[in-house]
């Protein structure tokens, strides 16, 4: 064989090479990707699922509702109920200390799963808040703001 048709064989092979490798590791991650996603649901969707919001785990989203939440410190734990724009409600269970930005009224995202009870099992509860920074100064008179002044220099 002359070194041309070497070359071009050598080419060849290498070609195929590659584009089975690209098409191996294309079929590999989306065969995998279903397994490994976390769906974003909300309280509404999680009642409409029935049956199939039982086991997987779901990233739920809502407003938690006023009046529900309850922190045990000694457990670790918080009870708090996540509703969303069409009323519907989720009791929620959470393992571990909340986030201290965590209060009634605020979005949440827990992602958990469902249990038989209906109560949506976390050990991951976030709090969505906005990046924007504003300042309490703008609303508080000259007093306030030295009465303020005075509390943080007595903690220096």
């Amino acid at each position: 064989m002359s070194s041309k048709k070497q070359e071009g064989v050598v080419f060849l092979v290498g070609a195929l090479a590659v584009a089975g490798a690209a098409l191996g590791l294309v079929w590999f991650a989306s065969d995998e990707m279903g397994e490994n996603l976390v769906y974003y649901w909300t309280p509404a969707e999680v009642h409409a699922a029935g049956a199939e919001a039982y086991g997987p785990t779901i990233r739920l989203g809502g407003l938690v509702k006023e009046g529900t939440l309850d922190w045990n410190p000694e457990a670790q734990t918080v009870d708090l109920v996540v509703t969303d724009t069409t009323g519907a409600e989720l009791p929620i269970h959470a393992q571990g200390a909340p986030p201290q930005m965590l209060r009634e009224g605020i979005g949440v995202v827990v992602e958990g799963t469902l249990r038989a009870d209906g109560t949506f099992e976390t050990d991951r509860l976030m709090v969505k808040h906005s990046n924007e920074y504003k300042s309490d100064f703008e609303d508080m008179s000259p007093a306030e703001r030295a009465a303020m002044y005075e509390t943080i220099s007595d903690d220096i």
